[in-house]
């Protein structure tokens, strides 16, 4: 037998080298909303919601060694994007375009009705803007 999920969603956690900045990325350019930070041994949780999704940018107070690769889907294996389903793609893709961020991916037709792109955060991750019809 299977996990017996108790929410229809699922958190992640990802660990931040600035919070500042991927607070902005997170709040201010993606769009996802606060839901303050709590503090936590070796470090701060800032708790964002995303849908009934909650992402937890972590800053640790000594910052580990090791980085993910960059490179996106092709640097490395393991957890390298997730995927936001919006409305607004183009919209959203460009204000994070014009605040600094890199657009790996451009707003594009993967397959009738369905667009992508892909934008990095500070700390190199990919998120993908998928929006339908």
């Amino acid at each position: 037998m299977g996990v017996q999920l108790t929410k229809d969603s699922v958190d992640l956690g990802i660990v931040v080298r600035d919070a500042e900045a991927s607070l902005r990325f997170y709040r201010d350019v993606i769009g996802l909303e606060d839901q303050g930070e709590m503090p936590m041994p070796g470090g701060t949780m800032h708790r964002l919601l995303c849908g009934t999704s909650l992402i937890k940018l972590v800053s640790l107070s000594k910052l580990p060694e090791a980085s993910a690769p960059p490179g996106g889907i092709a640097g490395a294996t393991g957890y390298r994007y997730w995927t936001l389903s919006v409305s607004n793609l183009d919209e959203v893709t460009a204000q994070a375009e014009e605040a600094g961020h890199k657009v790996v991916v451009s707003p594009r037709e993967i397959r009738p009705g369905i667009r992508i792109s892909m934008i990095e955060d500070p700390d190199g991750n990919w998120v993908e803007l998928l929006q339908l019809g």
